[in-house]
């Protein structure tokens, strides 16, 4: 068993779960505009089902709204249904080519679900991260099982994974806190 692969496999697979969980957290609103939270609207135009990102171009011209530049104004409608649908409620309003969304100022209510759903983020990337450690740990138990290392290196090994466990661990709890404080923040 090759201990560094195991464990570059490792670090690699717990950096991509915080990467899946940033970009959660980038499409969660909060009460600012943020060009990423529309990366998880899909429009049906041209005969399928494609991502804004690829029919429009988005910004935020200050804090409270974002303006999408639909490329080609056929497509307007579709991308205004999209948003609509979406689920995020925000009401689109159309000049030309150009899609305006004002954001409303988020409740207390809705910061509270909001908070909710960042938790279950991160609790999922908490999961997944536990997956990953059982993994690995169970690669390790298999190697001493057939004498491919010595119980003390399964020792040290452990340790030394569980380290790197303990640090991305760490990580997920203050992107969850930094979250949460920008959900709460008015």
């Amino acid at each position: 068993m090759d201990y560094q692969s195991l464990k570059s496999e490792v670090e690699q697979k717990t950096a991509q779960t915080l990467d899946v969980l940033r970009d959660e957290y980038a499409g969660l609103r909060t009460g600012r505009a943020s060009v990423h939270l529309l990366d998880g609207v899909r429009v049906q135009t041209y005969g399928s089902d494609m991502p804004l990102n690829q029919l429009a171009t988005v910004s935020t011209p200050d804090n409270q709204t974002l303006s999408v530049t639909v490329w080609d104004i056929g497509n307007v409608g579709a991308v205004e249904k999209a948003i609509r649908d979406s689920g995020l409620g925000l009401n689109p309003m159309s000049a030309g080519g150009v899609i305006r969304l004002n954001m409303p100022p988020l409740t207390e209510e809705r910061r509270r679900e909001l908070t909710k759903v960042a938790g279950k983020y991160a609790e999922e990337a908490k999961i997944s991260m536990r997956n990953i450690r059982q993994d690995a740990m169970g690669k390790i138990k298999r190697a001493v099982t057939d004498k491919e290392i010595s119980e003390d290196d399964q020792r040290k090994y452990e340790s030394d994974l569980q380290k790197v466990f303990d640090a991305r661990g760490g990580e997920v709890d203050t992107i969850a806190k930094q979250k949460e404080a920008d959900i709460m923040s008015v």
